[in-house]
């Protein structure tokens, strides 16, 4: 496998779209973080460590059934270790089998290899309107 920042990000992308949820929580260095500085109400924004990544990809597969990921570009940053990436996954929502679709902006810095740094820019609307909890959403930021 290429260790490197763009080599680890797509290898990201194929075990996502294979539903290798436990690979790709071993692409994670041990004490390596991910944030998600969009996600919605009660949703982590932070994860700390392989095992919090591993946790939370547990259920994944459950909600949604990646198919395939489109229109990849991963852009080259001024530190070596760390790419910008935007992509779309694609496929279906498994609790309403409606089609899915989420354009993502992800900052990934690998070291040794392993992801050291995750950050995953994508739209909670989006994520509800395709879960069918839009409406659940818009209460939510009613409170």
């Amino acid at each position: 496998m290429d260790r490197s920042p763009e080599g680890v990000f797509r290898r990201l992308l194929e075990l996502l779209v294979a539903k290798d949820m436990a690979g790709i929580a071993e692409l994670w260095a041990p004490d390596g973080t991910a944030e998600f500085p969009f996600a919605e109400a009660g949703a982590p924004t932070r994860l700390s460590g392989r095992a919090a990544v591993r946790d939370y990809l547990a259920g994944y597969t459950d909600v949604y059934d990646v198919t395939g990921v489109a229109a990849v570009r991963v852009h080259r940053t001024g530190d070596p270790e760390t790419v910008v990436a935007e992509f779309s996954a694609e496929g279906r929502t498994v609790r309403t089998g409606a089609p899915y679709r989420m354009d993502y902006i992800t900052v990934v810095t690998v070291r040794d290899g392993l992801i050291a740094e995750y950050r995953d820019y994508w739209s909670p609307v989006q994520a509800a309107r395709a879960g069918g909890a839009l409406e659940a959403l818009r209460k939510g930021l009613g409170q």
